[in-house]
Protein backbone atom coordinates (compact mmCIF):
# COMPACT_ATOMS: atom_id res chain seq x y z
CA UNK A 1 0.00 0.00 0.00
CA UNK A 2 1.52 3.34 -1.07
CA UNK A 3 1.25 6.55 0.93
CA UNK A 4 0.11 8.32 -2.25
CA UNK A 5 -3.00 6.13 -2.43
CA UNK A 6 -3.97 7.05 1.12
CA UNK A 7 -3.41 10.73 0.35
CA UNK A 8 -5.68 10.53 -2.70
CA UNK A 9 -8.31 8.71 -0.65
CA UNK A 10 -8.26 11.40 2.05
CA UNK A 11 -8.43 14.22 -0.52
CA UNK A 12 -11.37 12.48 -2.16
CA UNK A 13 -13.14 12.05 1.19
CA UNK A 14 -12.71 15.76 1.98
CA UNK A 15 -13.58 17.21 -1.43
CA UNK A 16 -16.14 14.56 -2.46
CA UNK A 17 -14.88 15.09 -5.98
CA UNK A 18 -12.71 12.81 -8.11
CA UNK A 19 -11.84 15.84 -10.26
CA UNK A 20 -10.59 17.93 -7.33
CA UNK A 21 -8.74 15.00 -5.76
CA UNK A 22 -6.99 14.39 -9.09
CA UNK A 23 -6.02 18.07 -9.40
CA UNK A 24 -4.66 18.18 -5.84
CA UNK A 25 -2.45 15.15 -6.50
CA UNK A 26 -1.57 16.08 -10.09
CA UNK A 27 -2.90 12.83 -11.52
CA UNK A 28 -5.82 11.81 -13.71
CA UNK A 29 -9.29 10.98 -12.40
CA UNK A 30 -8.66 7.44 -13.60
CA UNK A 31 -5.59 7.23 -11.34
CA UNK A 32 -7.69 8.28 -8.34
CA UNK A 33 -10.34 5.67 -9.16
CA UNK A 34 -7.66 2.98 -9.50
CA UNK A 35 -6.11 3.96 -6.16
CA UNK A 36 -9.48 3.72 -4.39
CA UNK A 37 -10.20 0.36 -6.03
CA UNK A 38 -6.79 -0.94 -4.92
CA UNK A 39 -7.54 0.06 -1.32
CA UNK A 40 -10.92 -1.65 -1.49
CA UNK A 41 -9.32 -4.84 -2.81
CA UNK A 42 -6.63 -4.78 -0.15
CA UNK A 43 -9.12 -4.46 2.70
CA UNK A 44 -11.88 -6.47 1.00
CA UNK A 45 -14.32 -3.69 1.79
CA UNK A 46 -16.27 -0.98 -0.01
CA UNK A 47 -14.85 2.39 1.03
CA UNK A 48 -17.00 4.80 -0.97
CA UNK A 49 -20.64 4.78 -1.99
CA UNK A 50 -21.03 6.96 -5.03
CA UNK A 51 -23.70 7.81 -7.55
CA UNK A 52 -24.49 10.83 -9.67
CA UNK A 53 -26.28 12.59 -6.83
CA UNK A 54 -24.66 11.21 -3.70
CA UNK A 55 -21.18 10.60 -2.36
CA UNK A 56 -20.36 9.29 1.08
CA UNK A 57 -17.87 7.14 2.90
CA UNK A 58 -18.98 3.73 4.10
CA UNK A 59 -18.34 2.73 7.69
CA UNK A 60 -15.10 1.04 6.60
CA UNK A 61 -14.21 4.10 4.56
CA UNK A 62 -14.68 6.40 7.55
CA UNK A 63 -12.34 4.26 9.67
CA UNK A 64 -9.74 4.21 6.88
CA UNK A 65 -10.04 7.99 6.48
CA UNK A 66 -9.55 8.78 10.19
CA UNK A 67 -6.50 6.56 10.60
CA UNK A 68 -5.05 7.55 7.24
CA UNK A 69 -5.12 11.23 8.26
CA UNK A 70 -3.10 10.40 11.36
CA UNK A 71 -0.66 8.35 9.32
CA UNK A 72 -0.23 11.09 6.70
CA UNK A 73 0.46 13.71 9.35
CA UNK A 74 3.15 11.52 10.86
CA UNK A 75 4.59 10.70 7.44
CA UNK A 76 4.75 14.36 6.39
CA UNK A 77 6.46 15.26 9.65
CA UNK A 78 8.97 12.43 9.18
CA UNK A 79 9.65 13.46 5.59
CA UNK A 80 10.21 17.09 6.58
CA UNK A 81 12.45 16.11 9.48
CA UNK A 82 14.63 13.89 7.27
CA UNK A 83 15.10 16.76 4.83
CA UNK A 84 16.02 19.06 7.69
CA UNK A 85 18.60 16.66 9.06
CA UNK A 86 20.35 16.79 5.69
CA UNK A 87 20.08 20.57 5.48
CA UNK A 88 20.24 21.69 9.10
CA UNK A 89 22.84 24.34 8.48
CA UNK A 90 21.24 25.55 5.28
CA UNK A 91 21.98 29.12 4.25
CA UNK A 92 19.29 29.29 1.60
CA UNK A 93 15.76 30.67 1.72
CA UNK A 94 13.43 29.99 -1.21
CA UNK A 95 10.50 32.40 -1.43
CA UNK A 96 7.64 32.52 -3.94
CA UNK A 97 5.61 35.73 -4.13
CA UNK A 98 2.85 37.02 -6.34
CA UNK A 99 3.99 39.57 -8.92
CA UNK A 100 2.40 42.65 -7.33
CA UNK A 101 3.63 41.79 -3.84
CA UNK A 102 7.09 40.83 -5.05
CA UNK A 103 7.57 43.96 -7.13
CA UNK A 104 6.25 46.50 -4.64
CA UNK A 105 6.50 45.02 -1.13
CA UNK A 106 9.65 42.91 -1.15
CA UNK A 107 12.54 45.08 -2.45
CA UNK A 108 13.08 47.20 0.72
CA UNK A 109 12.80 44.11 2.91
CA UNK A 110 15.23 42.11 0.79
CA UNK A 111 17.82 44.88 1.17
CA UNK A 112 17.31 44.91 4.94
CA UNK A 113 17.57 41.12 5.18
CA UNK A 114 20.76 40.95 3.16
CA UNK A 115 22.38 43.52 5.45
CA UNK A 116 21.76 41.40 8.56
CA UNK A 117 22.18 38.00 6.83
CA UNK A 118 24.81 38.60 4.12
CA UNK A 119 25.79 34.91 3.98
CA UNK A 120 22.28 33.72 3.18
CA UNK A 121 21.29 32.96 -0.40
CA UNK A 122 17.82 34.42 -0.92
CA UNK A 123 15.99 33.00 -3.93
CA UNK A 124 12.82 34.89 -4.91
CA UNK A 125 10.39 33.68 -7.57
CA UNK A 126 7.52 35.80 -8.86
CA UNK A 127 4.50 33.86 -10.07
CA UNK A 128 0.71 33.72 -10.10
CA UNK A 129 -1.13 33.10 -6.84
CA UNK A 130 -2.03 29.46 -7.56
CA UNK A 131 1.60 28.70 -8.41
CA UNK A 132 2.71 30.00 -5.00
CA UNK A 133 0.46 27.46 -3.29
CA UNK A 134 1.50 24.64 -5.63
CA UNK A 135 5.21 25.27 -5.13
CA UNK A 136 4.79 25.31 -1.36
CA UNK A 137 2.85 22.03 -1.32
CA UNK A 138 5.47 20.17 -3.34
CA UNK A 139 8.37 21.73 -1.38
CA UNK A 140 9.86 23.67 -4.29
CA UNK A 141 9.93 26.76 -2.05
CA UNK A 142 10.10 27.30 1.71
CA UNK A 143 7.82 30.33 2.06
CA UNK A 144 5.08 32.06 0.10
CA UNK A 145 3.99 35.70 0.16
CA UNK A 146 0.51 36.47 -1.14
CA UNK A 147 -2.36 38.93 -0.95
CA UNK A 148 -5.87 37.80 -0.02
CA UNK A 149 -4.67 34.43 1.36
CA UNK A 150 -6.78 31.39 0.51
CA UNK A 151 -7.67 28.61 2.94
CA UNK A 152 -5.41 25.61 2.41
CA UNK A 153 -5.46 23.01 5.23
CA UNK A 154 -1.87 21.93 4.58
CA UNK A 155 -0.46 25.44 4.88
CA UNK A 156 -0.14 27.82 7.82
CA UNK A 157 -1.10 31.45 7.20
CA UNK A 158 0.75 34.20 9.06
CA UNK A 159 -1.05 37.58 8.64
CA UNK A 160 1.36 40.43 7.94
CA UNK A 161 -0.31 43.73 7.16
CA UNK A 162 -3.09 45.54 5.33
CA UNK A 163 -2.44 47.78 2.31
CA UNK A 164 -4.99 50.56 1.86
CA UNK A 165 -6.88 50.48 -1.45
CA UNK A 166 -7.08 53.61 -3.58
CA UNK A 167 -8.82 54.71 -6.78
CA UNK A 168 -6.46 55.50 -9.65
CA UNK A 169 -7.29 57.48 -12.76
CA UNK A 170 -5.73 59.51 -15.56
CA UNK A 171 -4.34 62.86 -14.29
CA UNK A 172 -6.91 64.70 -16.45
CA UNK A 173 -9.86 62.69 -15.14
CA UNK A 174 -12.37 64.67 -12.99
CA UNK A 175 -11.63 62.36 -10.05
CA UNK A 176 -7.99 63.55 -10.01
CA UNK A 177 -9.03 66.86 -8.41
CA UNK A 178 -10.71 65.16 -5.45
CA UNK A 179 -9.07 64.75 -2.04
CA UNK A 180 -10.99 61.53 -1.41
CA UNK A 181 -13.79 59.54 -3.01
CA UNK A 182 -16.66 57.32 -1.93
CA UNK A 183 -16.95 53.89 -3.47
CA UNK A 184 -20.48 54.69 -4.71
CA UNK A 185 -19.05 57.54 -6.81
CA UNK A 186 -17.66 54.87 -9.13
CA UNK A 187 -21.17 53.92 -10.30
CA UNK A 188 -21.41 54.21 -14.07
CA UNK A 189 -17.67 54.79 -14.50
CA UNK A 190 -15.55 52.93 -17.02
CA UNK A 191 -13.67 50.41 -14.88
CA UNK A 192 -10.44 48.53 -15.48
CA UNK A 193 -10.47 45.45 -13.30
CA UNK A 194 -8.61 42.27 -12.47
CA UNK A 195 -9.75 38.92 -13.82
CA UNK A 196 -12.39 37.46 -11.54
CA UNK A 197 -10.49 34.24 -10.93
CA UNK A 198 -7.69 36.21 -9.23
CA UNK A 199 -7.90 36.87 -5.46
CA UNK A 200 -8.00 40.65 -5.85
CA UNK A 201 -10.49 40.35 -8.72
CA UNK A 202 -12.87 38.35 -6.53
CA UNK A 203 -12.37 40.74 -3.62
CA UNK A 204 -13.11 43.86 -5.69
CA UNK A 205 -16.13 42.26 -7.32
CA UNK A 206 -17.54 41.37 -3.89
CA UNK A 207 -16.78 44.84 -2.55
CA UNK A 208 -18.65 46.56 -5.38
CA UNK A 209 -21.62 44.21 -5.16
CA UNK A 210 -21.97 44.66 -1.41
CA UNK A 211 -22.16 48.43 -1.85
CA UNK A 212 -24.53 48.19 -4.82
CA UNK A 213 -22.02 49.82 -7.16
CA UNK A 214 -22.40 49.06 -10.87
CA UNK A 215 -19.48 50.01 -13.10
CA UNK A 216 -18.82 49.71 -16.82
CA UNK A 217 -16.31 46.88 -17.09
CA UNK A 218 -14.13 47.87 -20.04
CA UNK A 219 -11.45 45.21 -19.63
CA UNK A 220 -9.94 42.74 -17.17
CA UNK A 221 -6.31 41.77 -16.65
CA UNK A 222 -4.53 39.15 -14.56
CA UNK A 223 -1.80 41.45 -13.27
CA UNK A 224 -1.41 44.84 -11.65
CA UNK A 225 1.08 46.35 -14.08
CA UNK A 226 -1.26 45.94 -17.06
CA UNK A 227 -4.16 47.42 -15.06
CA UNK A 228 -2.05 50.51 -14.34
CA UNK A 229 -1.00 50.83 -17.98
CA UNK A 230 -4.65 50.74 -19.09
CA UNK A 231 -5.55 53.51 -16.65
CA UNK A 232 -2.55 55.57 -17.83
CA UNK A 233 -4.05 55.69 -21.34
CA UNK A 234 -7.40 56.73 -19.82
CA UNK A 235 -9.22 53.48 -20.56
CA UNK A 236 -11.02 53.84 -17.23
CA UNK A 237 -10.50 54.04 -13.49
CA UNK A 238 -9.35 51.21 -11.23
CA UNK A 239 -8.93 50.22 -7.59
CA UNK A 240 -5.45 49.11 -6.54
CA UNK A 241 -3.32 48.99 -3.37
CA UNK A 242 -2.02 52.49 -2.66
CA UNK A 243 1.54 51.32 -2.12
CA UNK A 244 1.77 49.97 -5.68
CA UNK A 245 1.33 53.30 -7.49
CA UNK A 246 3.70 55.63 -5.64
CA UNK A 247 6.17 55.86 -8.55
CA UNK A 248 3.44 56.54 -11.15
CA UNK A 249 1.91 59.24 -8.96
CA UNK A 250 5.35 60.84 -8.50
CA UNK A 251 5.85 60.86 -12.29
CA UNK A 252 2.30 62.21 -12.69
CA UNK A 253 1.33 59.46 -15.11
CA UNK A 254 -1.44 58.45 -12.70
CA UNK A 255 -3.53 60.17 -10.06
CA UNK A 256 -4.43 58.36 -6.86
CA UNK A 257 -7.54 59.33 -4.90
CA UNK A 258 -7.92 57.90 -1.36
CA UNK A 259 -10.95 55.63 -1.08
CA UNK A 260 -13.17 56.53 1.85
CA UNK A 261 -13.91 53.67 4.26
CA UNK A 262 -12.03 50.63 5.48
CA UNK A 263 -10.92 49.02 2.26
CA UNK A 264 -7.66 47.08 2.42
CA UNK A 265 -5.65 44.35 0.72
CA UNK A 266 -4.38 41.83 3.32
CA UNK A 267 -0.92 40.33 2.95
CA UNK A 268 0.16 37.03 4.46
CA UNK A 269 3.14 34.73 4.70
CA UNK A 270 2.57 31.01 4.03
CA UNK A 271 4.51 27.88 4.89
CA UNK A 272 3.79 24.19 4.96
CA UNK A 273 2.46 23.00 8.33
CA UNK A 274 4.41 19.75 8.24
CA UNK A 275 7.67 21.47 7.31
CA UNK A 276 9.93 22.08 10.31
CA UNK A 277 11.71 25.34 9.62
CA UNK A 278 15.49 25.49 9.76
CA UNK A 279 16.93 28.38 11.82
CA UNK A 280 17.67 30.66 8.87
CA UNK A 281 14.06 30.43 7.65
CA UNK A 282 12.79 31.20 11.14
CA UNK A 283 15.02 34.30 11.25
CA UNK A 284 13.80 35.35 7.81
CA UNK A 285 10.17 35.01 8.88
CA UNK A 286 10.74 36.93 12.12
CA UNK A 287 12.44 39.81 10.30
CA UNK A 288 9.72 39.99 7.66
CA UNK A 289 7.00 40.17 10.34
CA UNK A 290 8.93 42.87 12.21
CA UNK A 291 9.52 44.91 9.06
CA UNK A 292 5.91 44.66 7.92
CA UNK A 293 4.65 45.67 11.37
CA UNK A 294 6.66 48.90 11.36
CA UNK A 295 5.87 49.88 7.76
CA UNK A 296 2.06 49.59 7.78
CA UNK A 297 -0.99 48.96 9.90
CA UNK A 298 -0.69 45.62 11.65
CA UNK A 299 -3.60 43.27 11.15
CA UNK A 300 -5.52 42.88 14.43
Amino acid sequence: MQIESLRMFCDLAETKSFTKAAEMNRVTQSAVSQAISALERQWSALMVERSRKHFRLTRDGQVLYEYSKQLLREYDTLEAKMREVKDLISTRVRLAATHSVGLHELPPFIDAFRKVEPEVELQVELCHTREVYDRLLIDEVDLGLVAYPLREPRLKTVPLRKDRLTVICHPQHPFAKLKSIKLKSLSGQKFVSFERDTPIGRALDKMLRQQGVTVQQVTEFDNLETVKQAVEIDAGVAIVPEVTVSSEVARETLAAVPLEGNYFRPLALLHKKSKLCVPVIERFTALLKKTQRTEAAWIP
